[in-house]
């Protein structure tokens, strides 16, 4: 591969061609199979889905978990469907939201009357406390409106956490 063809694969907006992530791979030594793993992996993602958003939020940074991780909940809400909570977050993505995807689901499927996932319960609880609001004036309700789900988990969310205005 050109050096200029690795320029152009580091500029932003690039689209990279397959064939050039496999030189790439090949180069870092990586097995064949791994890339198409990756892809087959990627592509077989369920539409926000836990494991996609999970991705965009990863992929996106942290300060944009908000608009994908509520793009979730209300996809979950139109179309209960178990493909949306059967994979966990990935494995990259910051404990503190990883833990609210558990809390969350667990919620969600007690809403609908499902059963929650097994991934769910394999998710740790924060060491320390996080107020998701981020408000000090609103902690003390926190306190009293968390659902058991997100206290379980040491996550204090205000009441209407959950809910679109």
């Amino acid at each position: 591969m050109s050096f200029r063809g690795v320029q152009l694969l580091e500029s932003k907006g690039h689209n990279w061609r397959y064939e050039s992530l496999k030189a790439i791979a090949g180069a870092y030594a990586l097995p064949d199979h791994g890339l198409d793993y990756v892809v087959e992996r990627f592509l077989s993602m369920t539409v926000d889905s836990v494991e996609e958003v999970s991705l965009r939020i990863h992929l996106g940074g942290q300060a944009s978990w908000r608009i994908h991780f509520f793009n979730f909940v209300d996809q979950f809400r139109r179309n209960p469907d178990t493909p949306l909570i059967s994979h966990p977050p990935i494995e990259a993505l910051n404990p503190h939201i990883k833990a609210l995807f558990a809390s969350t689901v667990e919620f969600l499927c007690a809403e609908q009357k499902l059963s929650s996932p097994s991934w769910t319960r394999s998710i740790e609880t924060l060491e320390l406390p996080w107020f998701v609001s981020g408000v000090e004036n609103l902690k003390a309700c926190a306190l009293m409106e968390s659902p058991a789900q997100f206290r379980s988990r040491n996550i204090f969310v205000l009441g209407n956490f959950l809910q679109r205005t």
